[in-house]
């Protein structure tokens, strides 16, 4: 009895434009060096978020960091995720 090829037709294309997209994707991000001093300043951060502004200057500076560790039996996950922001208010 031969196989149906429209099924397997149908997966080969949807599995090729996935395919094609993330190359596509992976293609886009550049390579660039790592600034050190963003690194620290990130790793030095507190967990929660912080949002102050600076007596001298019309800006408002926010930071967030989350960090957890999840586990499953004898393997585990480790999330840190760190985010510094700056919006900058001027009168012109």
């Amino acid at each position: 009895m031969p196989l149906p090829l429209a099924p397997a037709a149908a997966f080969a294309l949807r599995a090729g434009t996935v395919a094609l997209a993330a190359y596509a994707v992976r293609r886009s991000i550049r390579k660039g060096r790592t600034d050190q001093r963003a690194e620290d300043a990130l790793d030095d951060m507190d967990e929660g978020i912080a949002i102050h502004s600076a007596r001298d200057r019309d800006q408002k500076n926010a930071a967030a960091r989350f960090r957890r560790v999840f586990r499953w039996g004898d393997r585990g996950l480790e999330i840190d995720a760190a985010a510094i922001g700056r919006i900058r208010l001027r009168r012109v």
